[in-house]
């Protein structure tokens, strides 16, 4: 079915939206399936086992691994806002969405992804300190001002999903098929009704702009952090500047390339793998990344960990 035969939905009669299918065969549904959960609990496992070495280790009580207890929290909770009714449907050979289910999506979705971006950000900021300023750091990092970083990070995020839901939603839809295996808003807004102009692309733009700004913000606190590492005469401080620097900037830079191509790329009226495929790199794979870098780099939350879990 086309866009323009889809148009014809009465949005009166609105309650659902069709998701995308991966395959119409049994058998690919299942291995969607299959996958899927080996993908989530995955993530999820391993972002608890990092929470868990971190709150159960009084020696990682760093603003680094206070920040990295967030990031975690939040990537399990951007994968469970959307693995797990992509999986149901692919079980029950189903691929509706309630309405309500859709706003919920949105929201939790948004305010899960803008966490973590302003984290990232707020870590790169501490990284900065910590090399640039380490006589300033305890001064400057105190447990408070830690605190006031992070409740500024979720706050900020709660608005811009709010803000974000609202402007997706505000206008009415001609069609409830939606081309991405979960409610995301570029493909959201392509289904509005020719008649309303959607708001929501200006919200785009002005967060286009807050994404832009803290970018450039992260990318200079990095140019500043190489100049202080390059100056430095110990070989072990540079290693260990470096290995804290290094995943966070990766990190960072699969995030916001794939997201930045994700929601800036013209949505098509059909099906498009490139869509998907971005879609899924920029919404699974930062998740996935964040405890294997940090784990693996890391030799305090290796240490933590090998502690909690009892191995020599």
């Amino acid at each position: 079915m086309s866009l323009k035969d889809q148009r014809s939905i009465n949005k009166s009669s609105l309650s659902e939206f069709l998701l995308l299918e991966f395959s119409d065969v049994w058998e690919l549904k299942i291995l969607h399936f299959v996958g899927f959960l080996i993908i989530y609990l995955g993530i999820v496992v391993a972002n608890l086992l990092i929470i868990s070495a971190i709150i159960s280790d009084y020696h990682l009580n760093a603003p680094m691994y206070f920040f990295l207890m967030n990031l975690a929290v939040q990537d399990v909770g951007q994968v469970s806002v959307i693995l797990p009714k992509s999986m149901a449907n692919a079980l029950m050979n189903a691929r509706h969405i309630s309405y309500s289910g859709c706003v919920t999506q949105v929201l939790l979705y948004i305010f899960f992804v803008g966490s973590d971006f302003f984290l990232l950000t707020v870590m790169a900021y501490d990284r900065y300190v910590a090399i640039c300023n380490p006589l300033r750091y305890e001064m400057l990092m105190t447990r408070h001002a830690c605190l006031q970083m992070v409740t500024s990070v979720w706050v900020a995020s709660l608005f811009c999903a709010v803000l974000h839901t609202v402007g997706t939603f505000v206008s009415p839809f001609c069609c409830n098929v939606v081309n991405q295996f979960f409610c995301e808003i570029p493909h959201l807004i392509k289904l509005a009704c020719s008649d309303f102009y959607p708001i929501e692309p200006g919200f785009i733009v002005l967060s286009g702009v807050v994404a832009t700004s803290c970018f450039v913000f992260i990318f200079m606190t990095y140019v500043y952090i190489v100049i202080a590492v390059i100056k430095m005469s110990s070989v072990q401080k540079k290693q260990k500047a470096f290995s804290t620097c290094i995943p966070h900037l990766t990190v960072c830079s699969v995030f916001l390339l794939t997201g930045s191509l994700a929601y800036l790329k013209p949505t098509s009226d059909s099906t498009s793998q490139l869509d998907l495929a971005l879609t899924m790199i920029y919404s699974i794979v930062p998740p996935l990344m964040n405890p294997v870098i940090y784990s693996m780099r890391n030799r305090e939350i290796k240490t933590a960990l090998k502690k909690m879990l009892g191995w020599r």
